[in-house]
């Protein structure tokens, strides 16, 4: 008797290989007159159908961890939420230094540079930049008007 077709329908029905499965040979006829997936069953449950345990190294999926990046994408996000909002607040102020024309355009260009790479940790710290560039700017001034003194005479 060929039971080659109720082995492959056990395998599906068990969820299991063709390999593993063993028919008792006691229970040959029983087998071949099983046609549906619930025959089978209880021909499992009679022990006329045996399911071989696993050859081999096995992976044991359920003691597999998964890396888990949602931790990460929320650090993430909230750095770049804190870039974002601080980049805008201080591009905003330098725009309005440039309007009243107290920085020039490429002291603009300069200071928005050092925005991008974030060399501010705040407005208050890029007001302090810019003073610094004030005073430096006349202290400039003045040293030229030195030098031209020293020339006219």
């Amino acid at each position: 008797m060929n039971l080659r077709k109720k082995k492959n329908l056990a395998a599906k029905t068990f969820n299991v290989g063709k390999d593993r499965i063993a028919f008792v040979k006691s229970a040959l006829k029983d087998i071949g007159e099983a046609i549906a997936k619930r025959d089978l069953n209880d021909l499992r449950a009679e022990g006329a159908i045996i399911v071989k345990n696993k050859k081999g190294r096995t992976k044991n999926l359920k003691k597999k961890k998964k890396k888990s990046t949602g931790n990460i994408r929320k650090k993430v996000n909230k750095r770049k939420q804190e870039y974002v909002i601080i980049t805008r607040k201080l591009r905003k102020y330098v725009a309005d230094l440039k309007k009243k024309e107290e920085l020039s355009r490429e002291e603009v260009i300069e200071i928005r540079k050092k925005i991008r790479n974030r060399n501010f940790k705040s407005k208050a710290n890029l007001k302090q930049y810019v003073e610094g560039l004030k005073k430096w700017r006349h202290k400039r001034k003045e040293e030229s008007k030195a030098k031209q003194i020293i020339r006219k005479d």
